[in-house]
């Protein structure tokens, strides 16, 4: 599929994520702070809305506001674990998930939405509790294996990547309301 530069800019409206090349104490307080309000940032946006609003897309063949969130929780959640595999572990190897598909599932649907957000509440939360007790050297020392990019990621580069994939999100919840219904 080719890629023009308007559904580009639709796909990444923050950009595409780009790893840090050295990551500092206040990177890593400003990251956790992202993961810490991004619950409270998404309430935020979604008060009110009703079906139709949870229903509308962020890009043509996109997913909706309620599946961009179901995703969230789904990805932070498996975010949650992987920190936990690697504070315990060495260099775990974390197993990957089919996301597409997971966003098909029935649990993804708008009417289900408020288990998604107690549960990205909690989670969120105890991530936070999670990396904010951590020490600076488990950000640069502390590393899983993603099987399918056959790469090491350090827990600061993997925080690095889940500020990016809130602010990420959140940027394509505000766009679908913005666009409202135009890629229906």
């Amino acid at each position: 599929m080719m890629v023009t530069e308007a559904l580009y800019k639709l796909m990444y409206p923050i950009g595409k994520y780009e790893s840090p090349t050295f990551i500092t104490e206040n990177e890593i307080r400003l990251w956790i702070q992202t993961i810490e309000e991004t619950p409270t940032l998404v309430r935020d946006v979604i008060e009110g809305l009703g079906i139709r609003q949870l229903s509308l897309q962020y890009r043509p063949n996109g997913w909706s506001i309620a599946q961009v969130i179901h995703h969230m929780c789904d990805s932070h959640t498996n975010a949650f674990i992987r920190f936990k595999l690697a504070l315990t572990e060495d260099t775990p190897t974390i197993k990957p998930y089919k996301e597409g598909l997971w966003a098909n599932l029935v649990d993804y649907s708008p009417e289900y939405l408020h288990y998604t957000l107690i549960m990205l509440d909690a989670v969120h939360a105890k991530l936070t509790l999670l990396l904010k007790a951590m020490d600076i050297h488990d950000f640069h020392n502390r590393s899983y294996f993603h099987p399918e990019s056959h790469k090491n990621f350090t827990l600061g580069d993997a925080l690095s990547l889940y500020d990016w994939h809130c602010r990420h999100h959140l940027a394509h919840i505000h766009q679908a309301l913005d666009f409202d219904g135009k890629f229906e």
